[in-house]
């Protein structure tokens, strides 16, 4: 049987932040090397590794911010946190669209934004459900068939 998170805002931001910290750290870390041993490099390769830590620490804070809404609006069920995620995970998506538009030839970078993306809708989505489900159960959706009678 497989998993599914109909409302656990909080699991999928989770695996929302271990996913985007790796890959981040990952590009992070190529774009590093890449620059520290290209001959001739305009930029001092210590500068380089100070500002993509500091990029990244500051990455990682946001994604742990949106970590700890994601689990208060699946613990408290509240609307109002609900529509805070939406609104930080929709802007997040915006991100990964700007950095998909003009982040070219990184492989790393291209497939940093296309995740992003796919997991902050998917998360926006987890959260939109809790929310029209107004603090009860959420119920898994339906389509109902209608039959035609017979006469």
């Amino acid at each position: 049987m497989a998993f599914k998170l109909r409302y656990e805002t909080g699991i999928a931001a989770t695996i929302q932040f271990i996913v985007i910290t790796a890959l981040n750290f990952l590009n992070g870390a190529s774009d590093t090397v890449k620059q520290c041993t290209t001959p001739n490099s305009t930029t001092s390769c210590f500068g380089n590794i100070l500002t993509n830590s500091i990029f990244f620490m500051m990455i990682t804070v946001v994604f742990g911010v949106l970590w700890l809404i994601g689990f208060a609006a699946q613990d408290r069920r509240s609307k109002r946190i609900a529509k805070l995620l939406i609104a930080g995970e929709l802007l997040l998506c915006l991100v990964g669209l700007f950095d998909l538009k003009y982040n070219k030839g990184a492989v790393i970078g291209e497939i940093v934004s296309v995740v992003e993306i796919i997991s902050s809708l998917w998360v926006a989505w987890l959260a939109f459900r809790l929310m029209l489900a107004k603090g009860g159960r959420v119920k898994p959706i339906r389509i109902h068939k209608h039959h035609k009678t017979q006469s």
